[in-house]
C-alpha cells in the first residue's frame, strides 16, 4: 500500500503531462492562494547556463555558516525530490514535503506544470521555517521562469551558452535577453559572461532599470595559485588564500562569482563574516558535480548535460588526468548537441559505454553508437545505467578512470547505484 508521500509524489510527477509551459500567471495564482511565502525572505536569484547549483550550494552554505536560517532552490534532484528543496543544507523532510503540496493543490489553477507545483512548494516551505535568506535557481531561462516572481535583493547571471532554443531563441543575444529577465529596478547583478553580445544585453537591462552592474574579468578576478587557492580581487576589497572544495578550473570561476555576490551584500549592510565566507568555500559539497565516488578505480561523475560543460569536462580530463586509460559511460538526453558533445570527450577516452537515463527525453543509445564507431576506442551500448556503471567498473584496473556523464539524469542513477538506494529513480 502507497504511503501518503509516495501519492503525493504520483500526483506531483503526474503533472509532467503538461510540460513546460513559460509564464508568470499560473505561479502567482499559486502563491497568492498560500499568502504570498516568497515575501517573507530575502534572497539571491541565479540564472545561467551553467554552474547555477555549485553558485547556489555556496552562497547558501556562506549565509548558513553566518548564522542566518537559509533556504535552497535547485533543480533537477539526483535520486529524490525532496533534494531541491533544502534548509540550512538538509533536503526538506517527506512530511514536509506532503504538507507543502498539500498545502499548494488545494488552490491551484488548472493545468498548474510541476516545476510551478515545485517552486511554490519550495516558497512555502521556506515561510513555514523561518528561513531568513533563500537562494533560488531558475528552472529555465529567467524572464518567463517560475521563479521570476521573486524581488531578489540580488541577481546573478552565471555564464551564457547556446541552449533550450525553442524556449529562448537561436543567438546568444536573444537568449541573453531572457536570462537578465531576471534583472530587477536598482537590484545589483552580477555576470560571470564573457561574449560582448551578452554583455551588451545585459548591461543595457541594468542601465533601464538602474540596476548597478559588475561583471567577472573586469570588476571582480582573481588570481589563482599553483596549489589550487586564490586571491579574490574584488570590487572594493582584497580576500586572499581562498579556496574552493570543489573539483575542476571552472569551479574557481563560479567560487569568483559567489564571492562577489558575498561583497555586494556585505556593502549594502548584510552581515555576513569572512571567516565563515572562508570556511564555507573550503567545505561546500555539490554531488554530482565533478564528484569523486571511488578512488580504485577513480570514479567521476559530472552531469556535463550540455556542450559549454562537456567542454570543461573534457579539459579537466585532459589536464588532470591526463595519461590514464579512461572509460566513459554516457547519456545524452535528445535536445542536445549530443555530436559536438561526444567530439569534446571521445579523444581523451579508451572505451565508452552508452547508456540512457530512465527517461523519456533521453536519447537511443544506438543513435550514439552510430557517432561512436567513427572514433578508435572500444564502445559499446548498455541502456540500463546502473549495470552499465558495475560493467566498466569491472573492466577498469586500479589505476584507470571511470567517467559517467552525459546528463543529471544519468549521474542520479549512478550515484544510487553508488549509494545503494532502492528508492525507485524518478525521472524529472
Amino acid at each position: 500500500m502507497q504511503s501518503a508521500y509516495e501519492t503525493c509524489l504520483n500526483k506531483l510527477y503526474g503533472l509532467r503531462r503538461f510540460g513546460i509551459k513559460p509564464g508568470l500567471a499560473r505561479i502567482r495564482e499559486l502563491l497568492a492562494h498560500i499568502g504570498n511565502p516568497q515575501q517573507s525572505f530575502s534572497c539571491i536569484h541565479i540564472a545561467g547556463t551553467n554552474g547555477k547549483g555549485s553558485i547556489a550550494s555556496a552562497l547558501s552554505r556562506m549565509l548558513y555558516e553566518s548564522g542566518y536560517c537559509v533556504g535552497l532552490y535547485t533543480s533537477p534532484h539526483l535520486i529524490r525530490f525532496n533534494e531541491r528543496i533544502q534548509i540550512n543544507g538538509e533536503p526538506i523532510s517527506d512530511d514536509k514535503v506532503l504538507e507543502a503540496f498539500r498545502a499548494v493543490s488545494s488552490g491551484a489553477p488548472p493545468q498548474a506544470t510541476f516545476f510551478e507545483y515545485a517552486t511554490a512548494m519550495a516558497f512555502y516551505a521556506f515561510s513555514q521555517s523561518r528561513v531568513q535568506w533563500a537562494v533560488v535557481e531558475t528552472g529555465l531561462g529567467g524572464r518567463l521562469d517560475a521563479t521570476n516572481i521573486l524581488s531578489p535583493a540580488l541577481s546573478i547571471i552565471s555564464n551564457i551558452s547556446v541552449e533550450h532554443q525553442a524556449y529562448l531563441g537561436r543567438t546568444i543575444s536573444q537568449i541573453t535577453s531572457e536570462k537578465a529577465g531576471i534583472i530587477k529596478t536598482q537590484t545589483p547583478v552580477i555576470t560571470g559572461a564573457r561574449q560582448a553580445a551578452a554583455i551588451r544585453v545585459m548591461e543595457n537591462v541594468a542601465a533601464e532599470k538602474s540596476a548597478p552592474f559588475y561583471r567577472f574579468g573586469t570588476d571582480f578576478r582573481v588570481r589563482r595559485k599553483n596549489d589550487g587557492r586564490f586571491t579574490y580581487l574584488g570590487i572594493q576589497t582584497i580576500w586572499p588564500d581562498m579556496q574552493t572544495s570543489l573539483i575542476g578550473e571552472h569551479q574557481v570561476d563560479n567560487a569568483a562569482l559567489a564571492l562577489a555576490a558575498c561583497e555586494v551584500m556585505i556593502l549594502n549592510g548584510v552581515g555576513l563574516d569572512i571567516a565563515c565566507i572562508r570556511k564555507a568555500l573550503s567545505e561546500n559539497i555539490w554531488p554530482g558535480r565533478l564528484e569523486v565516488v571511488s578512488d580504485r578505480p577513480l570514479v567521476i561523475l559530472d552531469g556535463a548535460h550540455n556542450l559549454s560543460a562537456s567542454r570543461k569536462l573534457g579539459r579537466y580530463l585532459a589536464t588532470a588526468q591526463a595519461g590514464k586509460n579512461i572509460t566513459l559511460v554516457i547519456g545524452i538526453l535528445e535536445d542536445k548537441p549530443y555530436a559536438a558533445m561526444l567530439r569534446n570527450l571521445l579523444p581523451l577516452c579508451r572505451k565508452v559505454i552508452l547508456t540512457r537515463p530512465a527517461i523519456d527525453r533521453a536519447l537511443d543509445p544506438e543513435k550514439l553508437y552510430r557517432i561512436v564507431k567513427d572514433y578508435p576506442v572500444e564502445a559499446s551500448v548498455i541502456p540500463d545505467v546502473a549495470q552499465a556503471v558495475q560493467a566498466a567498473i569491472s573492466a577498469a584496473e586500479l589505476s584507470d578512470v571511470v567517467c559517467i556523464t552525459g546528463s543529471l539524469y544519468v549521474v542520479g542513477e549512478a550515484r544510487a547505484y553508488f549509494l545503494g538506494c532502492r528508492e525507485r529513480i524518478r525521472p524529472i
